[in-house]
């Protein structure tokens, strides 16, 4: 008895350990990403619907995207986006070569690093030439992991930032 009641403490460890993997609320947003780039595109759920909003992103960044999305990039619209926040434009190819890594945890957060190719459908590239960037700030609320922020490589910046800066232009430019 004693044996069956600590295998399934193990497993229950096991399963709470998967439970909270940083790296678990990235994929899904980068496996929407892939669907949606796809030569064959799949229809998929918004990044920042609400099912998500309340499941995979911390309060303050739920904060933000809602403060943010009063004002709508498009008339008939209800994102604060006028293109994909995850591939970084509104053209894309498909993605390849994905890679999501998750870093050490440092401050109570971990830096989930994702990597992948979405311009090889456009022709020729520089020399120079490197693979998109992201990194998601993944950190743990209510017991599991939540994206905190997404940093884009290059002029975008934190994601979280861009909401704010969304909502405060927003608020200071009644119409």
């Amino acid at each position: 008895m004693k044996r069956i009641l600590l295998m399934l403490l193990a497993c229950c460890a096991m399963t709470g350990a998967a439970a909270a993997e940083p790296a678990a609320p990235v994929n899904e947003i980068m496996q929407e990403a892939v669907k949606g780039w796809a030569e064959e595109p799949q229809e998929g759920e918004d990044y920042f619907s609400e099912a998500r909003l309340g499941r995979i992103f911390s309060a303050d960044f739920v904060r933000a995207y809602r403060a943010a999305a009063k004002f709508p990039a498009y008339d008939e619209g209800d994102s604060p986006f006028d293109y994909d926040v995850i591939v970084s434009g509104q053209d894309s190819c498909s993605i390849k070569d994905l890679a999501v890594v998750a870093g050490p945890e440092t401050a109570s957060k971990s830096d989930v690093k994702v990597t992948f190719d979405n311009t090889h459908c456009f022709g020729e590239r520089a020399a120079d030439w490197k693979p998109s960037e992201l990194h998601f700030m993944v950190i743990e609320e209510g017991g599991r992991p939540v994206i905190d922020d997404i940093v884009r490589m290059g002029d975008s910046g934190s994601l979280k930032a861009e909401l704010d800066g969304i909502a405060s232009q927003g608020a200071s430019n009644p119409q």
